[in-house]
């Protein structure tokens, strides 16, 4: 059997499909939309499920082109008369197919894992999970497209059955509106768009995917291997019973994947020297980058009466609202990874560490505007705020100017009201017009 499937992989549509899902594969992962799986293994392995709106089409037409072998050589008839049992006609047939999706998806996942390897350290179970149910969705692809290729065999069948797969993942959410949960079932793509850096897939929803998807499997291989009519018809049982048991498992809860967290990559790790500096577990490949820069930040703030000693990386998620614990000696430092997986503007990382000292508590209402945190943080740090893409140009505007009235204080002053913006920062208490010139 061994032998027989060598055969198939070498003289089938099985090389031919591996090869075209690692090139699309690959175009994806790094030119579709930026590389946005820079942060980590469970961001590489939800962006490739993403991208199964392209490569569970391209299976289905790779099955179903291949499905046409025996009708294009007109031995159907041939192999029917032949004693070996169906089983061991349409084995090899599958099994090639099987291997080729599955290995396109993992040399997809392999060039994404050597771009971020260097970086990424975090690796949860689950990202082998979420790959299995990846390669699981693929091999059901495959095989429909050979039954359907089987049933149907035209040379239109490929690419109709292609242009038809991507509509209907398309199409799963609008159809399943409001009950999102129910698209989780049926859509291996559904919410696996833009991960962030603590996002993570539960388990009972690649549970419930791979029970509903192992029953398309089942029913395609019974419609593939089927002579008649009451196959066919019985095919039809492992859709229903594998639905139903699908929708059992899920959890009936709208964004259930959107708003899931992965608290194992929220947990902090700290660098050994001192200061302490501490970023989350998903970001400990940055480590390194990180702490000699926060460092400079500590040392510009040690300008300050009771100042902050330690930076921790900021975990604050708001899908669902979850924040860190507050502690006015700790700066919280928002970090991201660029798209070579190591940390996205280094320069800026002082900067951000003392504007850090100037924000408040988590709900309070009383914080410092944006404009007065960068003008005092870089009163601090000796030079004028520079326009930046993350920022509103206007609250440039105004932080400059706020910069400027600082400067034109006496040192003292200006020293004196930097400091109460700090004080008040962190005790929720600030008024209008600490920085200004016009309160004097």
């Amino acid at each position: 059997m061994s032998h027989i499937l060598g055969i198939e992989l070498r003289r089938s549509a099985a090389l031919g499909t591996a090869l075209t899902l690692l090139v699309v594969g690959v175009v994806l992962l790094f030119f579709a939309e930026g590389i946005g799986f820079a942060t980590g293994w469970m961001q590489l392995a939800m962006t490739q499920r993403l991208y199964l709106a392209v490569l569970w089409p391209l299976a289905l037409a790779a099955g179903a082109w291949q499905a046409r072998r025996e009708h294009r050589s007109n031995v159907a008839e041939l192999f029917a008369s032949t004693p070996r049992p169906v089983a061991q006609r349409t084995a090899p047939t599958l099994g090639a197919m099987a291997v080729a999706v599955v290995c396109g998806y993992l040399a997809m996942g392999l060039a994404g894992g050597l771009w971020i390897i260097g970086t990424a350290e975090y690796l949860p179970v689950s990202v082998f999970v979420v790959m299995a149910v990846g390669g699981l969705a693929l091999i059901a692809a495959a095989w429909l497209g050979l039954a359907v290729g089987r049933l149907l065999p035209s040379p239109a069948t490929a690419p109709a059955l292609g242009v038809a797969g991507m509509a209907l993942l398309l199409l799963i959410p609008a159809a399943t509106r409001p009950k999102g949960w129910l698209a989780l079932v049926f859509s291996p793509i559904y919410e696996m768009n833009k991960p962030g850096a603590y996002s993570t897939v539960p388990g009972r929803v690649s549970v419930a995917q791979a029970i509903w998807l192992t029953a398309l499997a089942v029913c395609a291989v019974l419609l593939f291997a089927s002579s008649g009519w009451r196959i066919r018809v019985a095919a039809l049982l492992p859709v229903v019973a594998g639905a139903a048991l699908a929708i059992t498992v899920m959890p009936h809860q709208n964004r259930f994947v959107f708003d899931a967290i992965d608290p194992v990559a929220q947990e902090l790790v700290c660098a050994e020297d001192e200061p302490r500096v501490c970023v989350s577990r998903v970001h400990s490949g940055l480590l390194s980058e990180v702490a000699p820069r926060a460092r400079e930040g500590l040392a510009i703030l040690a300008k300050l009466p009771d100042a902050p000693t330690r930076v921790h990386e900021d975990t604050t998620t708001y899908f669902p609202d979850v924040y860190p614990r507050w502690n006015k000696d700790v700066v919280l430092l928002r970090i991201e990874a660029g798209p070579n997986g190591h940390l996205d503007n280094e320069a800026g990382v002082p900067a951000g560490v003392v504007s850090g000292a100037f924000t408040g508590p988590p709900g309070c209402e009383k914080s410092a505007s944006l404009a007065e945190t960068l003008a005092a943080a870089h009163w601090l740090i000796g030079r004028e705020p520079v326009a930046d893409d993350s920022y509103d140009p206007a609250d440039i505007a105004e932080a400059v100017q706020l910069w400027r009235d600082l400067r034109g204080l006496p040192a003292g002053e200006a020293d004196a009201r930097v400091r109460a913006l700090r004080q008040a920062a962190v005790t929720c208490s600030v008024g209008d017009g600490l920085l200004s010139r016009s309160t004097r």
